[in-house]
């Protein structure tokens, strides 16, 4: 590490018997906020691709995903946070996706949208700090940012993330999905032990329905900013599935 980043990878050579990482982002947080776990994956020599989804309809989500899996060469490793997780159940039905990495994200199966999978639950606290303005997209108060989003990163980073974020369209929510991918393809993971936004309960009720391989992490619902390494051993699982060797993925050491 350098200055608390990952060191560049551009003199990395890529590994060419690696499949690509595709990233699908949830709502509130785009691509971008994936930065320390793209480089730590590079590093490694694996190619990867964040997807910026417009958030307006689980259609137009699935669209843009999938035109980023069809200009890969290889097989794809397809990886979904939040909201994004009912993006890549539906997307990775793609001829090409060979795995999928849930990171404390929606799975809803075939006929299920992102909220259905809330009614046997009670309602997170975090829906009552949720804004929706004149276009029906949802917004995170500020202090909801801090206290449910990103409860474990330091306060700068929350401001910075309340100013950035992303919303999602509300509708987008009620959006079902046409087939379930994680029935046919192999399926991790990363449950959030600490998330405010997805209860450990129902992220485990997930896993358990598509038989996922499952790693558990005490952070919150962005352990892509708390615990890049953490979340980056967690995709690598499955993309050295993918390359053959049918075994855990290697941790990401520190440097």
């Amino acid at each position: 590490m350098r200055g608390g980043h990952a060191e560049a990878a551009g003199d990395v050579p890529r590994d060419l018997r690696s499949p690509i990482v595709v990233i699908a982002h949830g709502a509130w947080i785009d691509g971008t906020g994936w930065r320390e776990v793209i480089a730590l994956l590079q590093i490694k020599g694996v190619n990867v691709v964040a997807v910026q989804n417009p958030l307006s309809s689980l259609a137009d989500d699935v669209d843009a995903v999938s035109r980023a899996i069809h200009q890969q060469s290889s097989a794809v490793v397809l990886v979904g946070h939040g909201y994004g997780g009912t993006v890549i159940t539906q997307a990775g039905n793609h001829a090409r996706v060979a795995a999928l990495v849930y990171v404390a994200a929606f799975a809803p199966d075939s006929g299920e949208c992102t909220m259905d999978s809330q009614n046997d639950y009670p309602p997170e606290a975090s829906v009552a700090r949720l804004e929706v303005d004149s276009g029906g997209f949802i917004y995170l108060a500020q202090e909801a940012v801090s206290k449910f989003l990103a409860q474990d990163l330091p306060a700068p980073d929350n401001l910075v993330l309340a100013a950035a974020q992303q919303p999602i369209r509300a509708s987008a929510l009620l959006d079902r999905v046409a087939a379930a991918a994680w029935r046919i393809k192999p399926c991790w993971y990363l449950l959030t032990s600490e998330d405010r936004m997805i209860s450990p309960a129902l992220q485990r009720r997930f896993a358990a329905r598509m038989n996922a391989e499952v790693s558990i992490l005490k952070a919150g619902h962005t352990p892509f900013l708390s615990k890049p390494r953490e979340t980056a051993t967690a995709i690598l699982a499955a993309v050295d599935f993918v390359r053959g060797k049918g075994q855990a993925g290697e941790s990401i050491a520190e440097r």
